[in-house]
């Protein structure tokens, strides 16, 4: 079929887009409106609200909303929301903050709380030249220009931290940066950074066109190429660990402490130095991380990209985590960067996320730093945990389980016999299918 391009898509109302998607897309099929409709809100103010956060919106697209209890944070005990579809993820996250509750819990430090941003922009100037009028002139300048941007950021203790000259001409011709660092204190930042990068274009052409040290060919030269935040954060970090002798590291795996730490760091040494191993270790981190990312209205887009930047900083891809065993003392922990806020954005506005910040007492963003780097260790203790002794699918698979027998059209009395029949079997799709259709009576 050929479909046609349409003008104007933005501009009908919601039920209009629908009936263009229905009979461009979908051969008129009404069966797919009603998939959207379902699930639209019958709070029409709460519908109203949810639309707004984007455009186009034609319904919502639900994610379970999860609660990981058991968190013992800096002494502080926790129940930690989560909004994620994977299976186990809730559940791992749980099981790993019960097993170190008895231990001292999960301990936290704020490394640094600097973000970044850049002026990128073209020049045909020696770099001298450019640098004497960057540390004599233009830094003071920038500064008092950006002055009304900042103040409120000011007076509740953050604002431009400092402004640095780069030269990057050895990577490209005419190439610099203004590197500035912020302190957004407790919200992400994003709009005030790019506010003061944008005040710094507009500044640099206006005391270059004044200035009496460059030729008219050299100011001429000039080319703001674009005023960003930078997602990597690397001087925004958290650092989460757990530690305990390794006596305490005893459970129900069936592995002595000692064997099960020994595997356990090896496990974690693979994903030091093995990329392929890494980014699906990460990826796992990763797992808890967003869930909490998500349920607390922050962007988890930014998360990813910045926690994998710095995965490969020294340029080639390694574990976020790692481990040490020393004089009988196992510690595990994770050094995260990350930039969130628990004001702006979708923190005022989307009820679930009032909800999550509420749950988790209110948390500064220095604070929920900390309870993501938490998750995220958590996970991933659990995935490795589950590794080195049973095997991941064990656990995976029986989470698993019920969205099987969804798709098989279970009944609750047939879901109820599955949970028995699998207490004491790992769970495979094909073990699923052949006791399904027997009990259907379609084998024997």
């Amino acid at each position: 079929m050929n479909h046609k391009p349409i003008e104007g898509f933005s501009k009908l109302s919601k039920q209009g887009k629908i009936d263009w998607l229905i009979n461009e897309y979908l051969q008129g099929n009404k069966e797919y409106q009603n998939i959207l409709k379902q699930y639209w809100n019958e709070n029409v103010e709460l519908q109203k609200l949810h639309e707004e956060f984007s455009e186009n919106t034609v319904s919502n697209f639900y994610m379970p909303y999860g609660i990981a209890p058991n968190f013992l944070i800096d002494g502080k005990l926790f129940a930690l929301p989560m909004a994620v579809e994977e299976s186990s993820v809730v559940a791992a996250a749980s099981k790993a903050a019960k097993f170190w509750i008895d231990k001292g819990g999960f301990k936290t430090t704020i490394i640094n709380n600097e973000k970044l941003g850049h002026t990128h922009f073209i020049l045909n100037v020696e770099s001298h030249k450019l640098l004497h009028f960057f540390n004599f002139s233009l830094k003071k300048k920038l500064l008092e220009a950006t002055e009304d941007i900042t103040s409120n950021m000011r007076k509740r203790g953050g604002g431009i931290l400092d402004i640095k000259l780069v030269d990057k001409t050895s990577e490209m011709p005419n190439y610099y940066q203004l590197k500035a660092s912020f302190d957004t204190v407790d919200s992400m930042g994003a709009n005030f950074i790019n506010s003061c990068l944008e005040q710094f274009g507009k500044t640099l052409k206006q005391e270059m066109t004044i200035s009496e040290e460059f030729t008219q060919e050299e100011k001429n030269s000039l080319q703001i190429v674009m005023n960003i935040l930078s997602n990597f954060t690397p001087d925004c970090i958290v650092r989460a660990e757990v530690s305990c002798k390794m006596e305490d590291l005893k459970d129900d795996s069936g592995i002595s402490p000692e064997e099960f730490a020994r595997k356990f760091k090896q496990a974690v040494t693979i994903a030091e130095i093995e990329p392929f191993r890494a980014t699906t270790h990460n990826k796992g981190v990763m797992n808890g991380v967003d869930a909490v990312v998500i349920a607390t209205g922050n962007d988890f887009r930014a998360t990813e990209a910045c926690a994998h930047a710095y995965a490969a900083r020294d340029g080639q891809y390694r574990s976020l985590t790692h481990c040490t065993i020393d004089h009988d003392v196992f510690r595990f922990w994770i050094d995260l960067p990350i930039s969130v806020g628990v004001v702006g954005g979708l923190t005022n506005l989307h009820p679930l996320v009032k909800f999550s910040l509420a749950l988790l007492g209110k948390p500064s963003a220095q604070e929920l730093m900390s309870i993501l780097a938490v998750s995220g260790l958590a996970q991933n203790f659990a995935a490795l945990r589950s590794l080195v002794t049973t095997g991941i699918q064990k656990g995976h698979m029986k989470m698993h389980l019920l969205n099987i027998l969804n798709q098989l059209g279970a009944t609750e009395q047939e879901k109820q016999h599955f949970v028995t029949y699998f207490k004491d079997k790992t769970v495979s799709h094909h073990e699923v299918i052949h006791e399904f259709n027997r009990m259907r009576g379609q084998i024997n």
